[in-house]
Parts: structure tokens; C-alpha cells; sequence
């Protein structure tokens, strides 16, 4: 370095300390339950997308008519697919299990000035859940 660049360039960044920072695994969310339940939830999120778009795929192949549905319950059964769908299925569920529990930390109702606990809000949501659950799968199996 010449003489001219070192007085431009300031004389304290030569000198600058290093911070330790200490070394972390890519492993680090293992060694906790509540970090590998986050993690759990988190990639949780990858399986109900997933879930939307078969959604999205029925919609689209019904609305080309019975031959394009047939078609689509076809590929719903091939082995790869079934795979997916199942291990969706309890990823959405874990996802759905982790949202209920977390509401009443995310969402403060009050009734006449007093917030309601928060096991009344967390009930409730599954009281929702299965009332609405019995009533789509009274529907569908109905007749």
C-alpha cells in the first residue's frame, strides 16, 4: 500500500478486533423439543402448500369434465403421490394442532373488560374444528 492510499483509508480498520462468535451446528434445532417442534411447524408450512395446489389440480381437472377427473384419480393412487398425500396429511394436522395452541397468545379477546382464558379460546377453536369436521363428513357420507 502506498503512502497516499494508507492516510485516505482510516488507521483504525488495520487494527479492527475480530469478535468471537461462537461456532454453531446446523444440527442446533436437534437438541431442544421446543426448537425441533418449531422447525416441525415451519416446515409444516412446505406440506399445506402442497395440499393447496392438489386443491387447485381436483378444481382445475373438474372443471375439464369426468374424463380429466378420472384421469387425476389416477395419478392421486399412483405410490409416490399417496406418500406425499399421507405424510401431508399429519404435517397439516401438526400444523393446525401448533395454530390452535398458539391463538390465544396471538389474539387477546376480552368480554365485559376481562380477557377470556386461554384454554376457553383454544377449546373453542377445536370445538369449531370438529363441529365443522362432523358436518363435512356427515355430508359426504350421508348417501
Amino acid at each position: 500500500m502506498t503512502l497516499s492510499a494508507r492516510s485516505e483509508s482510516p488507521s483504525h480498520a488495520e487494527y479492527a478486533p475480530k469478535w468471537y462468535r461462537n461456532r454453531m451446528s446446523s444440527y442446533w434445532w436437534l437438541h431442544q423439543w421446543s426448537y425441533f417442534k418449531f422447525m416441525l411447524r415451519e416446515l409444516s408450512s412446505v406440506f399445506v402448500a402442497w395440499v393447496v395446489v392438489i386443491t387447485l389440480l381436483e378444481v382445475r381437472a373438474v372443471s375439464q369434465g369426468p374424463q380429466a377427473y378420472a384421469e387425476f384419480q389416477i395419478w392421486l393412487t399412483r405410490p409416490l403421490v399417496l406418500t406425499l398425500n399421507t405424510v401431508s396429511f399429519f404435517f397439516v394436522l401438526l400444523h393446525t394442532i401448533t395454530w390452535f395452541n398458539l391463538t390465544p397468545r396471538a389474539m387477546a379477546v376480552r368480554v365485559r373488560g376481562q380477557r377470556l382464558p386461554s384454554y376457553l379460546i383454544t377449546a373453542s377453536n377445536y370445538v369449531a374444528w370438529l363441529a365443522i369436521s362432523g358436518i363435512v363428513a356427515w355430508f359426504f357420507l350421508r348417501g
